[in-house]
């Protein structure tokens, strides 16, 4: 394929990225924590931890993780917010063997049994905050290890007792829990004094990632990322974004935000891992919602660089002290995981004078396949030109490849694309054509320079606030009440979300309240994929042969 989008590269950015200079991610992550021992790596809540404590740590986890007697490979969930534990477990985890399966710690019940089952995970770290959560499902799913962090484990010992009591006691974040064989985080770190870590063979096969994404049959599936995947997006990101900073390559350390959650692959890669590799110091936001505290953690550092998406951009705008930072050291600020508005790109350059570069990517490609470049000055509405490495082709229904200028499916192709999904051979032929393209279904239009814009998704997936949600998952669900005789979940425009989720739904029972349906979805769903708005009917536009016409509703919406 003529990679015709090379000419309007930026100087400096490669054609192509050398996976092999690694063997594994955990050969990436061990030659950083040497190169930059005396650094710190992460801070949160005014803690930092340095490269090489951060290597001391998850050495003495992984340490722990392989005394139990788990074989290579085996999935080990993490359901934990941006606290200092969650990288330092994701290193152990790697550095023993394993897969991570990273879990959102907001789950509810139900969606927790559904990824810890799929994902066969025999360990699992959790927030105490969350263990209730766990509980409930626990006995259901295969789990036999299970270590329960508290929010002030590596603070430090007056601090840590002091926010732990804060946490527990004034502000009641943890539930009443009991899971009897749990073993606290700072106990296994004490037993793994005396056990031997032994260094893993890990080849660019071996399976770094289950990352859940939504399924078309309305449950999650785990996309599978090797250790080539990771590596690859790392280096890709890396060499596409360090063009944008002074002296590439320099003395001086980077600060990196991390408001993201790192279990969403967009922080967990562009973040964490990218952030591992040029040594930069990450700063952890546990709760970027408090905006005011967030502001109070951004005025401590001269943050140069800022990954976020469009609502946490909106979100800061917002606050009166934002603007009061200082913003002299601002060098990339990228925008993914769900379209940039113009408004808030615009905004955000005047009030920052750092220019909001977006991208494009999916849990599927590790995640960034496209963007802007790093130099860029003002808002393109574009997702960008294909990273190194990185081929982009519009197809029609057929899969056949468009003219320029055409809109059409946007496929992917390069190292940083799955090896496909987890236990699920026939998603996985249908998400792929022949020749190794991964079909994303988004519609874009490509020009003659290779910047693609997205101008329609061909799913009926809704993104909200750059999460997925699937309206099978939804519908499935809701289909369940006994008040509910059929439903239709749409996305609708939402000035801060994005998207956000409406249902549509015919009542089997007369007196069912929309307050009544809210409840319920309050307890089968995480916060992102309740819906917003519910509309009674008494019915739905449907096909010939029954199926519900979710697009018309959404175009009824549209014209309204």
């Amino acid at each position: 394929m003529d990679k015709f989008w090379l000419k309007s590269y930026p100087q400096g950015v490669p054609a192509e990225i050398d996976v092999s200079q690694y063997k594994s991610l955990v050969h990436l992550l061990e030659d950083s924590f040497q190169k930059y021992a005396s650094r710190k790596a992460y801070v949160c809540m005014d803690k930092s931890l340095s490269y090489a404590e951060l290597d001391v740590l998850s050495k003495k986890i992984a340490a722990w993780l392989q005394s139990k007697g788990l074989s290579k490979g085996a999935r080990v969930a993490i359901m934990m917010p941006n606290i200092l534990q969650y990288p330092v477990v994701i290193a152990a985890v790697l550095r023993a063997g394993y897969t991570v399966v990273n879990v959102n710690p907001l789950y509810t019940p139900r969606e927790l049994e559904h990824q810890l089952k799929d994902s066969g995970a025999e360990a699992v770290f959790i927030l105490e905050n969350f263990a209730t959560t766990l509980q409930q499902i626990v006995a259901k799913t295969n789990v036999k290890h299970i270590i329960v962090a508290s929010m002030g484990d590596l603070l430090g010992g007056i601090k840590g007792t002091l926010v732990n009591f804060v946490v527990r006691k004034l502000k009641k974040m943890v539930p009443a829990y009991s899971l009897p064989n749990a073993v606290g985080f700072n106990q296994i770190i004490a037993e793994a004094k005396s056990l031997p870590f032994q260094p893993v063979n890990l080849e660019h096969d071996d399976i770094a990632f289950l990352q859940y994404t939504g399924g078309t049959t309305g449950v999650s599936k785990g996309a599978v990322l090797s250790h080539r995947n990771i590596v690859a997006n790392v280096l890709q990101n890396d060499a596409w974004l360090m063009t944008g900073t002074d002296a590439k390559g320099a003395a001086d350390q980077k600060v990196m935000v991390c408001a993201l959650p790192l279990y969403h692959i967009f922080a967990l890669t562009v973040c964490s891992l990218v952030g591992t590799r040029i040594g930069a110091l990450t700063l952890l936001i546990p709760n970027p919602r408090d905006m005011p505290g967030f502001v109070k953690e951004l005025a401590k550092y001269k943050v140069n660089i800022f990954p976020a998406v469009n609502t946490l951009y909106n979100g800061l705008l917002n606050n009166p002290d934002f603007a009061k930072l200082d913003f002299s050291g601002y060098q990339i600020c990228v925008g993914g995981g769900m379209a940039v508005q113009k408004a808030v790109a615009d905004k955000w350059l005047k009030v920052t004078g750092c220019a909001i570069l977006e991208g494009y990517g999916l849990s599927e490609t590790s995640p960034v396949a496209t963007a802007n470049p790093a130099s860029t000055t003002e808002f393109s509405g574009t997702i960008g030109l294909p990273l190194p490495s990185t081929e982009i082709a519009i197809l029609d229904d057929d899969g056949n490849r468009l003219p320029l200028g055409h809109s059409g499916e946007i496929a992917i192709r390069g190292p940083q694309v799955m090896m496909g999904y987890w236990n699920r051979p026939e998603e996985t032929a249908n998400s792929m054509t022949a020749d190794g393209y991964f079909k994303t279904g988004d519609v874009g239009i490509m020009d003659f320079r290779g910047y693609t814009t997205i101008v329609d998704r061909k799913k009926d997936m809704v993104l909200v606030s750059g999460f997925n949600v699937y309206p099978n998952e939804i519908e499935g669900v809701l289909a369940l009440h006994p008040g509910v005789l059929e439903c239709a979940c749409v996305g609708v425009p939402d000035v801060n979300s994005g998207e956000a989720v409406k249902l549509f739904v015919v009542r089997k029972d007369p007196n069912l309240t929309v307050e009544q349906l809210m409840d319920y979805c309050k307890e089968q769903f995480t916060g992102y994929k309740k819906p917003k708005y519910i509309e009674f009917r008494t019915d739905l536009p449907k096909t010939n042969v029954g199926k519900i016409l979710r697009r018309e509703l959404r175009d009824e919406k549209k014209a309204a």
